[in-house]
């Protein structure tokens, strides 16, 4: 196996609570809409390009205007977990990287918006265990064509792609490579080649 390449949300740490605080002050603030997101919401949407997330909440506003909201949102809960809702891993998850992080080289590949992997990394400390990433946010692609990039970036073959919805499973479906389920996260999956009750499962696989 020449890697492992991880989801974020619902795989790795669960941070619904400050980007639901970060939508409902954008929808407070510059739209008449109600400020209603709560964690169920997002538990659904996660995984999601951020402009079908963006459709959503800010339902009925022009495209432009909810691309615009939508990257104000995403820098301001960026900043929020940079600084003072700082927000860990899920419990063992940093120190079964570690482990894993020996055995082959980590990737992280995610739908998210520009800069939210850093901010990750750069709070759980992650600097020396994950070798590289890439997101929507990055190259504006269906996720399986962003993980076939970073799978050309660094000349990776045989891989393992670890997520926790439908979504990453048909990612991984169109990019050929095989796809390990967490069943502790936001989704679901019909037909993984793997299932995760902890990110410890993966140990032996490597």
């Amino acid at each position: 196996m020449d890697a492992l390449i991880f989801d974020v949300d619902g795989t790795l740490w669960d941070v619904t609570p400050v980007a639901a605080a970060a939508w409902n002050d954008t929808l407070s603030a510059y739209t008449e809409l109600p400020p209603t997101v709560d964690t169920h919401l997002l538990k659904q949407l996660f995984g999601k390009p951020m402009d079908e997330i963006a459709a959503v909440i800010f339902k009925g506003l022009p495209a432009k205007r909810r691309e615009e909201l939508g990257l104000l949102t995403c820098e301001k809960e960026n900043e929020l977990l940079r600084t003072t809702h700082r927000v860990s891993l899920y419990p063992g998850a940093a120190d079964t990287l570690k482990l894993l992080a020996k055995k082959c080289p980590l990737f992280v590949v995610s739908n998210c918006q520009a800069g939210y992997i850093e901010v990750m990394i750069e709070t759980n400390q992650l600097e020396d265990i994950i070798t590289g990433h890439l997101c929507y946010g990055d190259t504006h692609l269906p996720k399986d064509q962003t993980i076939r990039l970073l799978m050309e970036r660094y000349h990776l073959k045989d891989v393992l792609y670890v997520g926790d919805t439908e979504g990453d499973e048909t990612a991984c479906r169109k990019a050929g490579i095989p796809f390990a389920y967490v069943t502790y996260g936001y989704g679901t999956a019909k037909n993984p080649a793997y299932r995760l009750d902890s990110l410890k499962d993966l140990l032996p696989l490597v």
